[in-house]
């Protein structure tokens, strides 16, 4: 496993309900930025990523809601590797405010010949990434 990964989210009008209530679906965007911003820490894009022909998809997700997050929460949003093989890396992540959790989920990302949706190995950049942050390598390399 590797170090978490964190930003931070604040929470805006638009992110919530008529109650000021953090949208269900709006936690999996927070994730998604985290994601994304982790890629970026290491010199890597989603736009770069499609460029060379490879796409980033989630294949499969499971997510636990604990407590709501409300309208100006300035939130902490976390990914962390947990394994990965030649072609799909799974991540935990987390929200939490004040270190409280309010919502967890492993994310599991396979990535895909951008053209024919089919999967490919990672690209050799972001392999690399993969290698030099020692994550436990399963499945078949």
């Amino acid at each position: 496993m590797t170090t978490p990964f964190s930003i931070p989210v604040r929470v805006y009008i638009e992110d919530t309900d008529a109650g000021g209530i953090v949208y269900y679906v709006n936690y999996l965007k927070f994730m998604e930025r985290a994601r994304s911003e982790w890629l970026r820490q290491h010199g890597l894009t989603q736009q770069g990523l499609l460029e060379e022909g490879a796409q980033l998809v989630v294949h499969r997700l499971t997510c636990r809601y604990a407590k709501p997050a409300r309208l100006d929460d300035e939130l902490q949003v976390t990914a962390q590797i947990i394994e990965y093989s030649a072609c799909r890396l799974a991540f935990h992540q987390r929200v939490t405010v004040y270190g409280e959790p309010l919502c967890e989920a492993d994310v599991h990302i396979a990535c895909v010949d951008a053209v024919r949706l089919r999967p490919v190995r990672w690209p050799s950049a972001l392999a690399a990434v993969l290698t030099n942050n020692s994550v436990s390598l399963r499945g078949h390399p």
